[in-house]
């Protein structure tokens, strides 16, 4: 009989940073990396068309999608997704 072992759960949830990317736009500067930015908030999401969802859904008030990094595949399970203030586009 097969026998299931481990964090399973790894393979079907992403844990999601969602970082204030607005002050790019304000200044006109090249980005920076991913962790310099302010965390506006964390979330959990699961993995199943997570890319159609960060498209589509709004993680944060008054903030819209700008760029999204997958994690590298070393153990980190941390996205990072660039949202900017809606009143700067």
């Amino acid at each position: 009989m097969a026998k299931l072992d481990g964090d399973l759960w790894r393979y079907n949830i992403a844990k999601i940073t969602l970082v204030d990317v607005s002050e790019d736009y304000q200044s006109f500067l090249g980005p920076m990396p991913s962790d310099f930015y302010p965390v506006l908030r964390e979330v959990v999401s699961p993995k199943y068309k997570l890319m159609e969802r960060l498209l589509n859904q709004e993680f944060v008030g008054g903030y819209c999608y700008d760029w999204h990094e997958a994690p590298d595949g070393d153990g980190d399970l941390n996205w990072f997704v660039g949202v900017v203030n809606e009143n700067l586009i």
